[in-house]
C-alpha cells in the first residue's frame, strides 16, 4: 500500500515539473469600452444637404362636374387627350331643360305683356297701383325663373375651365350622373407641384427659404435656390423648386410638415402627376448665415464640471475617445436646450452616457435596435 502512494506523489510531481517547463500561458487583456449613444450637432457643413422622398402633382388641377344632374348624352374626350380652354367635353341631354325653358318662356312672355299694359292703365287711373305692383311682381319673377331655365340648359354643356390634359374620366356615355359628381380630372402639367414632409428641424428652414426668395429683387438673387428635385433615370439633372407654400401644422400621425415647392416640366423625359421624386434641400446658406446662432441638443448630453459648468463631450470617430467641451446654454424647450456658444456643428457628442465619461476615455456607439416611439413630451 505504501509503494502505491510513493508511486501517485511521484507522478504526481513529474507532472508539475513538466507544467514548470512549458512556461506560463499568455493572458490576453481586453480594453474596457463605454458604449454611447451620439447625436450629430445640427449647422455641420456635411449637414447641409438633406434629401427627402416627393411626390409630383400638377400645379393647375380641377376635379369638373356638371352643375345639373341628367344623363351623358356625349363624351367628346378621351383620358389623356390635351384640351383647349373653353373646349367642349361633354353634354347631357338637354330634352328637359329645353321643356323647362319653353315653359317658362311663355309664362315670363305673358307676364312681360301684362306688366306693359299696366304701365298704361295705371298712369290713366284705370287700374289700381295694388294690381299695377302685383303684375310688376309676377314680370319680375318670371324674368328670374326664365334666367335660371336658361342657366341650366346651359350647364349641360360640360367645358374646359383652362387649357390641360385629361387626367382622368369618372363616368360612362348614357350614364346618370348627379349634379356635382365629377366626371374628369383636368391638369396643367406645365407645371408642377413637388410636395414633400419635412421634420421640425428643417420646417424652420424651409420657411426662411420661402422668405428669402420673396425678398429678393435682383435678377442674380432670383437664380439662387436652395431645393432641387432629382427623378429616377436621370441623377445627373437638378431641377430648381421655388418655395410654394409651407404648413404650419404638423400631421398627427408623422409629426411632419408639407412643403410644396414648384418646377418647369422637364422638356426632355415626361414627370406626370402620382410619379415619386428625390427633393435636395442645400440648407448651406442658410446655416452660413446663422453661423454662430443656437444649437439645439438633447438636454442629457449636456453636463456640468467640477465647477458647475455646462460642458458636452465631443467623441473623435477616429480615435473612439471623448474630450470635454465647455459650452453656453440657452432656454430649454423639451428635451432640447439651446447651446449659444461652444459648438460649430457638425460635432459628435454624446447623447446618452454622457455623466459616466472622463477626459480620454475610450466608447463605442451603442448598436441601433428598433425602439418603441416616445409618446408626446416623453424625453428621447
Amino acid at each position: 500500500m505504501l509503494g502505491y502512494t510513493t508511486k501517485r506523489a511521484a507522478a504526481a510531481l513529474l507532472l508539475s515539473a513538466l507544467v514548470a517547463c512549458g512556461g506560463q500561458e499568455e493572458t490576453v487583456v481586453v480594453e474596457q469600452t463605454r458604449p454611447v449613444k451620439t447625436f450629430v450637432v445640427e449647422g455641420g457643413a456635411g449637414n447641409t444637404m438633406r434629401s427627402f422622398p416627393g411626390r409630383v402633382d400638377a400645379s393647375l388641377r380641377a376635379e369638373l362636374s356638371f352643375r345639373v344632374p341628367g344623363r351623358l348624352q356625349e363624351i367628346l374626350v378621351k383620358e389623356g387627350d390635351l384640351v383647349e380652354e373653353g373646349q367642349v367635353l361633354a353634354r347631357l341631354d338637354p330634352t328637359d331643360y329645353k321643356l323647362v325653358y319653353e315653359d317658362r318662356k311663355a309664362t315670363f312672355d305673358n307676364s312681360k305683356s301684362n306688366f306693359t299694359r299696366a304701365q298704361e292703365l295705371v298712369a290713366d287711373g284705370n287700374i289700381s297701383r295694388m294690381d299695377y305692383d302685383r303684375m310688376e311682381a309676377n314680370y319680375r319673377t318670371a324674368s328670374a325663373a326664365l334666367s335660371q331655365a336658361e342657366q341650366d340648359l346651359e350647364y349641360t354643356v360640360l367645358t374646359s375651365p383652362f387649357e390641360g390634359r385629361v387626367a382622368r374620366r369618372m363616368a360612362e356615355q348614357f350614364e346618370e350622373v348627379a349634379a356635382k359628381q365629377s366626371v374628369f380630372t383636368l391638369q396643367n402639367n406645365s407645371q408642377l407641384d413637388i410636395i414633400i414632409d419635412v421634420p421640425e428641424s428643417v420646417v424652420r428652414m424651409v420657411r426662411r427659404m420661402g422668405d428669402l426668395d420673396r425678398s429678393v429683387d435682383s435678377d442674380e438673387d432670383e437664380g439662387v435656390t436652395e431645393a432641387f428635385a432629382v427623378f429616377e433615370g436621370h441623377s445627373s439633372e437638378k431641377f430648381p423648386l421655388r418655395p410654394k407654400e409651407i404648413a404650419t401644422k404638423a400631421n398627427e400621425q408623422t409629426q411632419t410638415f408639407r412643403a410644396t415647392f414648384t418646377m418647369e416640366s422637364p422638356t426632355d423625359f415626361t414627370v406626370l402627376p402620382g410619379m415619386t421624386t428625390t427633393v435636395l434641400l442645400d440648407l448651406s446658406r442658410l446655416i452660413g448665415a446663422d453661423a454662430g446662432t443656437v444649437k439645439r441638443v438633447p438636454v442629457r448630453a449636456v453636463q456640468g464640471d467640477s465647477g458647475l459648468q455646462p460642458r458636452v463631450w465631443v467623441l473623435d470617430p477616429e480615435a473612439m475617445t471623448v474630450s470635454a467641451q465647455a459650452v453656453t446654454i440657452g432656454r430649454m424647450s423639451g428635451d432640447r436646450v439651446e447651446v449659444t456658444d461652444g459648438l460649430d456643428g457638425g460635432e459628435e457628442i454624446v447623447a446618452v452616457g454622457a455623466p459616466y465619461l472622463a477626459e480620454g476615455m475610450k466608447v463605442s456607439r451603442m448598436a441601433v435596435t428598433e425602439q418603441a416611439v416616445p409618446r408626446s413630451g416623453e424625453p428621447l
